[in-house]
């Protein structure tokens, strides 16, 4: 089954939000950068995602004028084989990723970026719901604390817990780094 990885908006504009935290980051790097260099030695394709939106202004971190729409320092340097601009939160809407995906006869993602429950979620309920098979790598995925309605925080963690149980069986295989490469090339059933 022909598969490419997925890596979405691994960028510095996350640094220049303030939820920032380096807490996670040195983990998620590690795990991020053994499935790109993972791949790309086994000739899977990797597909880099950037995020931009709000207004065209420098102190927008997430417009192109900031500077700060670029990979993410620690991010391990990589050819993408296609590199795509999404403005919502599913790289599938209106970047052409689909057509690419099924230009190349991709049947399988590797989903991994920032954040966990936002981009890297939605992307992987979307492409589901189109007909791909999707690996979710939780350990190749990073987010931050949230802020609860009632004010209490919920950690990092609980997120990435209640995200990988609700993507389970029902949208995707959850995967660590090892299993996602072994499954790129032993054509494995979602």
């Amino acid at each position: 089954m022909n598969t490419a990885l997925i890596v979405i908006d691994v960028q510095e504009s996350f640094r220049h939000r303030p939820f920032f935290t380096e807490q996670d980051l040195p983990a998620y790097l590690a795990a991020q950068n053994a499935l790109i260099e993972g791949c790309v030695q086994r000739g899977v394709p990797v597909v880099r995602i950037f995020h931009t939106s709000g207004p065209g202004t420098p102190d927008n971190p997430f417009a192109p004028e900031s500077g700060h729409v670029r990979p993410l320092q620690g991010l391990l340097d990589f050819d993408a084989a296609a590199t795509f601009t999404k403005h919502r939160h599913s790289a599938l809407v209106g970047t052409g990723l689909d057509v690419w995906l099924t230009s190349h006869g991709i049947q399988r993602l590797i989903i991994s970026g920032i954040r966990t429950e936002q981009c890297c979620e939605t992307t992987t309920r979307h492409a589901s719901d189109l007909g791909w098979s999707v690996d979710f790598v939780t350990d190749a995925t990073l987010t931050f604390d949230m802020v609860q309605p009632d004010g209490h925080t919920l950690a990092a963690a609980d997120i990435v817990t209640r995200t990988a149980t609700v993507l389970q069986g029902r949208f995707a295989t959850l995967c660590s780094v090892p299993q996602a490469l072994d499954r790129a090339m032993d054509g494995a059933p979602a």
